[in-house]
């Protein structure tokens, strides 16, 4: 286990964010899932599996020499490998961009995939709630947890399923089959991740009494594991998320989460946000204490 790397890592992150100096390996990753799609797609899950194998054991050797060379430097060589390990986590990022939606309503289309242009007020911040609540496991927990358990290989393995996931893993006409492969790879990564954010947003929020709804909930979504921040942000808003949501020009009949109000305000963005600082003592705090007893 990597705790002293995943909580350095981590700081960088809640206090610097994003290093414009550093090519973002999110970025990388997807010129090599281009390149791969470039001359091999085909309308297979073949060619997708080769797509996966060849990114994801590109990354695999290439964080491996590289996390093995800069452990040769000693602390200097630490640093940098926790600088680059904390462009695997996105919370401030995630926050930052978020938030900005308090400002300008607008901005909601570069932050989900759904249809935005006639959203109202309410199913605007509905939608950054959501994205808010899926994001903290995909973009914080997610890359943390393999951060903790296998070093800056395990949090760049990570960020190449989910990216190919982001860009091929979608059930159209043209990645139905190439990108299957890629979404089932990624459904069992995030499967231990997204149900310990469900249970991170719970002790953060201390909302133990509605435990056994927020998981009941969790199962109706059609991801196996977007289903549970979500449910569990919704319970402690005390709202409904999800329901009927336009996706490419079609309406798709999704399950509440939660089982309170479906008129979603701004202060329930708000409040939503408001619990960053919770979540993140309720990392250090776990970082901390593997950290001092490993």
């Amino acid at each position: 286990m990597y705790p002293d790397l995943a909580l350095i890592a981590f700081l960088i992150d809640k206090f610097f964010g994003e290093f414009s100096f550093i090519r973002h390996p999110v970025i990388i990753i997807g010129d090599i899932i281009k390149l791969c799609e470039r001359y091999f797609y085909k309308d297979s899950i073949l060619a997708g599996s080769i797509t996966v194998i060849i990114t994801v054991s590109a990354t695999v050797i290439v964080s491996f020499l590289l996390q093995e060379w800069l452990l040769d430097f000693g602390i200097f060589g630490f640093v940098i490998l926790a600088t680059l390990s904390s462009t695997t986590i996105a919370g401030k990022m995630l926050y930052d961009s978020v938030k900005g939606v308090l400002s300008d309503k607008a901005s909601i289309k570069y932050l989900v995939s759904r249809d935005t242009k006639d959203l109202d007020d309410s199913s605007i911040y509905k939608a950054s709630i959501e994205t808010y609540a899926e994001n903290l496991s995909d973009g914080v927990i997610a890359p943390l947890f393999y951060l903790l358990l296998f070093g800056f290989i395990g949090a760049m393995t990570y960020k190449a399923i989910n990216t190919l996931d982001s860009m091929i893993g979608y059930k159209n006409e043209k990645y139905l089959k190439y990108g299957r492969v890629a979404a089932k790879l990624d459904d069992i990564a995030n499967f231990i991740p997204s149900r310990l954010t469900a249970i991170i947003i719970i002790l953060a929020t201390l909302n133990f009494k509605d435990c056994k709804y927020i998981f009941s909930d969790a199962k109706g979504h059609s991801s196996p594991n977007a289903g549970y921040p979500i449910s569990a942000m919704a319970y402690y808003l005390g709202v409904k998320l999800g329901g009927k949501t336009k996706y490419f020009s079609k309406w798709i009949n999704k399950p509440y989460f939660g089982r309170g109000r479906e008129i979603i305000t701004k202060d329930d963005l708000i409040k939503a946000l408001s619990i960053r600082e919770r979540v993140d003592i309720v990392i250090l705090i776990s970082l901390l204490t593997l950290f001092i007893f490993r």
